[in-house]
Protein backbone atom coordinates (compact mmCIF):
# COMPACT_ATOMS: atom_id res chain seq x y z
CA UNK A 1 0.00 0.00 0.00
CA UNK A 2 1.25 3.21 -0.85
CA UNK A 3 1.58 6.35 1.32
CA UNK A 4 -1.45 8.27 -0.37
CA UNK A 5 -3.79 5.67 -0.01
CA UNK A 6 -2.89 5.00 3.49
CA UNK A 7 -3.08 8.67 4.46
CA UNK A 8 -6.45 8.73 2.89
CA UNK A 9 -7.49 5.60 4.90
CA UNK A 10 -6.89 7.18 7.69
CA UNK A 11 -8.76 10.37 6.74
CA UNK A 12 -11.76 8.06 7.06
CA UNK A 13 -11.21 7.26 10.92
CA UNK A 14 -10.27 10.92 11.97
CA UNK A 15 -13.14 11.61 14.60
CA UNK A 16 -15.14 14.87 13.80
CA UNK A 17 -14.37 17.78 15.45
CA UNK A 18 -17.33 19.73 17.39
CA UNK A 19 -16.32 23.22 15.69
CA UNK A 20 -14.76 24.68 12.87
CA UNK A 21 -11.59 24.77 14.93
CA UNK A 22 -9.65 22.02 16.20
CA UNK A 23 -6.63 23.21 17.79
CA UNK A 24 -4.24 26.71 17.72
CA UNK A 25 -0.51 26.75 18.28
CA UNK A 26 0.40 29.42 19.11
CA UNK A 27 4.13 30.31 19.07
CA UNK A 28 5.55 32.78 22.16
CA UNK A 29 7.33 35.82 21.51
CA UNK A 30 10.45 34.83 22.40
CA UNK A 31 11.03 31.35 20.55
CA UNK A 32 10.69 34.05 17.56
CA UNK A 33 13.08 35.95 19.03
CA UNK A 34 15.84 33.22 19.81
CA UNK A 35 15.10 32.20 15.98
CA UNK A 36 16.23 35.29 14.38
CA UNK A 37 18.87 35.42 16.98
CA UNK A 38 20.06 32.30 15.56
CA UNK A 39 19.42 33.21 11.75
CA UNK A 40 21.51 36.17 12.19
CA UNK A 41 24.32 34.35 13.04
CA UNK A 42 24.01 32.01 9.72
CA UNK A 43 24.64 35.27 8.03
CA UNK A 44 28.75 35.19 7.91
CA UNK A 45 29.28 39.28 8.37
CA UNK A 46 26.72 39.86 11.23
CA UNK A 47 27.24 38.64 14.71
CA UNK A 48 25.78 39.86 18.25
CA UNK A 49 27.07 43.60 19.88
CA UNK A 50 27.85 44.85 23.06
CA UNK A 51 24.98 46.34 24.94
CA UNK A 52 25.17 50.16 24.74
CA UNK A 53 24.13 52.38 27.94
CA UNK A 54 23.41 56.36 26.68
CA UNK A 55 25.06 55.88 23.72
CA UNK A 56 28.47 54.11 24.76
CA UNK A 57 29.68 50.16 24.79
CA UNK A 58 29.74 48.82 28.18
CA UNK A 59 33.69 47.29 27.67
CA UNK A 60 34.46 44.21 29.78
CA UNK A 61 30.93 43.62 29.88
CA UNK A 62 31.24 39.73 28.92
CA UNK A 63 32.59 39.10 32.45
CA UNK A 64 29.52 39.86 33.61
CA UNK A 65 27.68 37.63 31.71
CA UNK A 66 26.14 40.03 29.15
CA UNK A 67 26.60 40.07 25.66
CA UNK A 68 29.85 41.00 24.02
CA UNK A 69 30.76 41.82 20.35
CA UNK A 70 31.65 39.07 17.87
CA UNK A 71 30.55 37.45 15.14
CA UNK A 72 30.21 34.04 17.58
CA UNK A 73 27.76 35.92 20.26
CA UNK A 74 24.50 35.91 19.69
CA UNK A 75 23.04 39.46 18.83
CA UNK A 76 19.99 40.91 20.82
CA UNK A 77 16.53 40.10 18.90
CA UNK A 78 12.75 41.41 20.35
CA UNK A 79 9.59 39.97 18.19
CA UNK A 80 6.24 40.87 18.67
CA UNK A 81 4.20 38.17 17.26
CA UNK A 82 0.22 39.23 16.86
CA UNK A 83 -1.58 36.50 15.21
CA UNK A 84 0.54 35.14 12.28
CA UNK A 85 2.94 38.38 11.62
CA UNK A 86 5.77 39.13 13.17
CA UNK A 87 7.59 42.53 13.81
CA UNK A 88 11.49 42.17 14.78
CA UNK A 89 14.16 44.40 16.28
CA UNK A 90 17.75 43.51 15.86
CA UNK A 91 20.82 45.13 17.36
CA UNK A 92 23.90 42.98 15.28
CA UNK A 93 27.17 43.63 14.75
CA UNK A 94 28.73 43.50 11.78
CA UNK A 95 32.29 42.68 10.65
CA UNK A 96 34.17 45.88 9.28
CA UNK A 97 35.09 46.87 6.90
CA UNK A 98 32.11 45.23 4.96
CA UNK A 99 29.04 46.89 3.32
CA UNK A 100 27.01 47.77 5.89
CA UNK A 101 23.62 47.84 3.54
CA UNK A 102 24.82 44.62 2.18
CA UNK A 103 25.01 42.33 5.27
CA UNK A 104 21.66 44.38 6.49
CA UNK A 105 19.86 43.10 3.20
CA UNK A 106 21.16 39.63 3.97
CA UNK A 107 20.27 39.33 7.53
CA UNK A 108 16.53 41.09 6.92
CA UNK A 109 15.96 38.26 4.12
CA UNK A 110 17.47 35.26 5.98
CA UNK A 111 15.88 36.08 8.86
CA UNK A 112 12.54 36.69 7.43
CA UNK A 113 12.88 33.40 5.72
CA UNK A 114 14.27 31.38 8.50
CA UNK A 115 11.32 32.59 10.52
CA UNK A 116 9.07 31.66 7.98
CA UNK A 117 10.34 28.54 7.63
CA UNK A 118 10.48 26.84 10.86
CA UNK A 119 6.85 28.67 11.95
CA UNK A 120 4.77 29.69 9.46
CA UNK A 121 4.53 33.32 10.05
CA UNK A 122 5.27 35.99 8.75
CA UNK A 123 7.48 38.64 8.84
CA UNK A 124 6.21 42.07 8.09
CA UNK A 125 9.35 44.11 9.61
CA UNK A 126 12.73 43.91 10.61
CA UNK A 127 14.13 46.68 12.35
CA UNK A 128 17.72 46.35 12.35
CA UNK A 129 20.26 48.44 14.11
CA UNK A 130 24.11 47.95 14.04
CA UNK A 131 25.41 48.89 17.12
CA UNK A 132 29.10 47.54 16.82
CA UNK A 133 31.80 46.52 14.62
CA UNK A 134 33.49 43.85 14.85
CA UNK A 135 37.37 43.85 13.33
CA UNK A 136 40.94 42.49 14.88
CA UNK A 137 39.28 39.03 14.84
CA UNK A 138 40.45 35.92 16.34
CA UNK A 139 41.19 33.17 13.79
CA UNK A 140 38.38 30.95 15.28
CA UNK A 141 35.88 33.76 13.82
CA UNK A 142 37.39 33.92 10.21
CA UNK A 143 36.22 30.91 9.93
CA UNK A 144 33.18 30.80 10.15
CA UNK A 145 30.54 29.25 7.73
Amino acid sequence: MTLTAELNQLDGNRPEAAGAEIGRIIIADRVVEKIAAQAVLEVPDAGGAAPRVFGHAMPGAGHFGIRRTGLRQAPKATADVDGRTVYLDLAIGTRWPVSLVQVSTQVREHVRTRVHDLTGLTVVEIRITITGLITGLAATDRVRP
